[in-house]
């Protein structure tokens, strides 16, 4: 029979040794998996049966080895929801709640008018976004699309009976039906540079798609595809907002800039106050203008 606190040491030092970032937490949330419990409640348990201590050093092993934490539990708490994740769908990181809060206030701004949100997000991975989105705000009409088909097959799971509609399908053509008609328009995409794979981390680099994380040489591709198609499905006046890499503050903003017809563009940071996610809003049409001529949409 093992004690739980000179295991979790044991587990940390091996976890630290191999470069892992948080390796106390770590080996606490895989021995709480393992014995079924929480984190804070392993110092109040008594010894440890050998059978479990195997389990739990398998566990440890596979997480030295860089297999992402949430593979090894089987799923990944974001905001106020739990998603199932694995192999074959991007694993949902900390820094991507607050532009899931971002789209949750707006829709819930739009709700509070009396109207009924309608809420698109593109490339949605898991589904976590948009699943806390109808969480939070259950007057929303949430839709969501992923391109890559192991990606859909999780957000089908981590979607159902939610009421989000999900399609299997491709950013730039998706929701013909819902042309002008969106409120907020949301995405986490892809975004490294394939130039920077050696910078990636190797949990990330090894294990998420790569169609989830590469958007050409500079890692704008997606998002100049998201500043396009938002003019298109976004009514005037709505708002988009895209997570872009901590080096892309002024970069992402640009884009948006650049393609015209967005008004406030704004850059907002995470937590550690590094660049994060990149907001605008669909101009109204300026009926003395030119472009405003035939309508207004893209």
């Amino acid at each position: 029979m093992t004690e739980p606190r000179p295991l979790l040491r044991a587990a940390a030092d091996r976890l630290r040794a191999v470069g892992v970032a948080s390796p106390e937490y770590d080996a606490g949330e895989l021995l709480a998996h393992v014995l079924g419990t929480t984190r804070g409640q392993l110092l109040l348990l008594g010894d440890i049966g050998p059978e479990q201590v195997r389990r739990y050093d398998g566990l440890v092993a596979r997480r030295a080895a860089r297999e992402p934490l949430q593979h090894l539990l089987g799923a990944a708490w974001f905001r106020h929801v739990e998603v199932a994740v694995g192999p074959g769908v991007f694993v949902p990181r900390p820094e991507t709640e607050l532009l899931a809060g971002w789209a949750v206030d707006q829709a819930a701004a739009v709700a509070a008018t009396g109207r009924t949100p309608v809420v698109v997000d593109l490339c949605t991975g898991s589904g976590v976004i948009a699943k806390s989105i109808a969480h939070e705000v259950p007057a929303a009409r949430v839709h969501a699309v992923e391109l890559d088909p192991p990606a859909h097959a999780w957000a089908e799971r981590n979607l159902a009976g939610t009421g989000v509609e999900l399609r299997l399908g491709d950013l730039a053509t998706a929701f013909e039906d819902l042309v002008g008609e969106v409120d907020v328009l949301v995405s986490n995409p892809p975004y490294v540079p394939l130039e920077a794979w050696e910078s990636v981390a190797v949990e990330a680099r090894d294990h998420d798609p790569h169609l989830a994380l590469f958007s050409g040489d500079d890692g704008l591709d997606a998002i100049r595809v998201i500043a396009r198609r938002g003019l298109v499905l976004l009514k005037p006046g709505g708002v988009v907002g895209v997570e872009h890499a901590d080096a892309q503050g002024e970069s992402a903003p640009a884009v948006f800039s650049a393609v015209g017809r967005w008004a406030e563009v704004r850059d907002h940071r995470d937590l550690a106050g590094r660049p994060r996610f990149v907001t605008a809003r669909r101009a109204h049409p300026d009926p003395e203008s030119p472009a405003s001529v035939g309508g207004w949409d893209a």
